[in-house]
């Protein structure tokens, strides 16, 4: 087999395993190179989101909510269950089959859709000639008319805290403890934090989330953010904001943390810690000198509004280059470069990517917040309407939290979509969808919704834009 391909990605997470089968659907010959091993050293297809990222995170947390369900929440349903309990080796089991099933699955469709993988380190060097060194150390070099960067990101560490992988660890780590930690202390409220401290809080944990910045969710729309603090801390989580950590350090298998707020210095005792402050690309010996791609001091690689790079037939997507670190926007940017490669002329619309943390209640969210609207000046009007009014999220006994929609004052166009609640994550792709359509306020106020449903509070919130909701007393909001 020829050496020589139209396409080489780098890198087969979601988004460079997306474009090599976008790539080889459009009829060019394509390769994706994958560095990534299990622990008994077999490859492994799907990068951090599949291996220990997006997927078993949410295999865990699905699980640690059905127990904290069945251990709380069914008596007030009038559903009695003794003694409920948990093994939490069949529940890694599972996360793990689960895994197993995906990443298997990605292999699959490289093969149905004729794209060779190729396992070992990748390196771009000049005119697209990408070296690849394998497992043993052999070298192969391989020529290609376009490369698609897409090698994703890593856990940042912090010098107070470095990981030990036993005591102190990143959010892969975290995925793997054998039993509940008694004790444990997060790094960083944003959303891998909040996530994995909610995995643990309720398998039984007593967890406590250190924050160095002084907002909670500082990028959500704060009306949301603050509602979804009221639920977090009434689950028990105990988050601390301003909290700068200073230090920690293991001593008779506990790990002590030092810390300051605005109280002064702190000190904290944990079985476990977990520090989740955030990703950094994964560029380490991915360009020679030569190869002509450019990196900014973080480790982003350069690229225009198309994810093209400063080489000739060079691209980059996913967490390497500018953006939000989220595995369906480099989906999305796979497909757009694949097709770009072929002669096509897609853009992705980067105003209509949705965030999502998966804790519950779910946050989620679209567009701008209303202090973006109120920092740029912008005349607004507001509709939100709470879950407590909503007849299927109360049948649901999931009732907290809220749908909010924010709408230009002169055209009425809806430019924020925010949900605090049950299956926000859901919902919010209704927010999306209206907003990639250009869609008013008033389009989703004359649309029949189903009843009784969860989207009937989307419905209500657009109604409520413009003064007009139903089931609760109107508020108008216009700035």
């Amino acid at each position: 087999m020829s050496d020589k391909y139209d396409v080489i990605v780098i890198g087969a997470g979601p988004g460079g395993y997306v474009a090599a089968i976008k790539a080889a659907q459009l009829g060019l010959k394509t390769a994706c190179i994958e560095s990534w091993t299990d622990k008994e050293g077999k490859n492994r297809l799907g990068g951090t989101c599949l291996n220990v990222g997006c997927i078993p995170s949410k295999a865990l947390l699905e699980i640690s909510h059905k127990y904290e369900e069945a251990s709380h929440d069914f008596a007030e349903q009038g559903i009695i269950a003794k003694e409920v309990g948990f093994d939490i080796a069949k529940m890694m089991k599972r996360k793990e089959g689960i895994v197993d099933q995906l990443t298997g699955g990605i292999g699959g469709l490289f093969k149905s859709n004729g794209v060779t993988p190729i396992y070992g380190h990748g390196k771009l060097l000049a005119n697209r000639n990408v070296e690849v060194t394998d497992k043993d150390g052999k070298t192969k070099t391989y020529e290609a008319e376009n490369v698609i960067i897409a090698t994703g990101s890593k856990p940042i560490q912090i010098p107070p805290a470095p990981f030990d992988g036993k005591y102190i660890v990143d959010s892969e780590g975290a995925l793997e403890f054998t039993e509940v930690p008694k004790r444990v202390g997060v790094i960083g409220a944003g959303v891998i934090g909040l996530e994995l401290g909610s995995v643990w809080a309720r398998l039984g944990a007593e967890v406590t989330v250190l924050e160095a910045v002084d907002t909670f969710l500082p990028v959500v729309d704060q009306q949301i953010a603050k509602d979804a603090l009221k639920q977090f801390q009434k689950q028990g989580l105990n988050i601390v904001l301003g909290a700068r950590m200073t230090g920690a350090e293991v001593k008779r298998k506990l790990v002590n943390v030092t810390y300051e707020d605005s109280k002064g210095k702190q000190e904290a005792k944990f079985d476990k810690l977990i520090v989740a402050v955030g990703r950094r690309p994964y560029t380490d010996n991915l360009l020679s000198e030569d190869s002509g791609v450019k990196m900014d001091e973080r480790g982003f690689i350069f690229v225009d509004d198309n994810c093209k790079t400063e080489a000739p037939g060079v691209w980059a997507v996913g967490d390497v280059v500018r953006g939000p670190m989220l595995a369906h926007k480099a989906s999305e940017e796979g497909v757009m470069v694949a097709e770009r490669i072929a002669g096509h002329k897609p853009q992705v619309n980067y105003d209509c990517i949705p965030n999502v943390i998966y804790t519950s209640p779910e946050v989620a969210w679209v567009g701008k917040t209303e202090q973006e609207m109120k920092a740029e000046g912008e005349e607004y009007n507001v509709g939100t309407f709470p879950f407590a009014a909503n007849g299927r999220a109360m049948a649901a006994n999931a009732a907290s939290g809220m749908v909010k929609i924010i709408a230009d004052a002169k055209t009425d166009r809806i430019v924020g979509f925010h949900v605090v609640g049950p299956q926000a994550s859901e919902i919010v792709a209704q927010g999306v969808i209206a907003m990639e359509f250009g869609s008013s306020a008033e389009d989703l106020a004359l649309t029949c919704f189903a009843h009784p449903t969860l989207s009937e509070s989307v419905h209500e919130a657009a109604l409520g834009v413009a003064g007009g909701a139903i089931h609760i007393a109107n508020r108008r909001k216009k700035k």
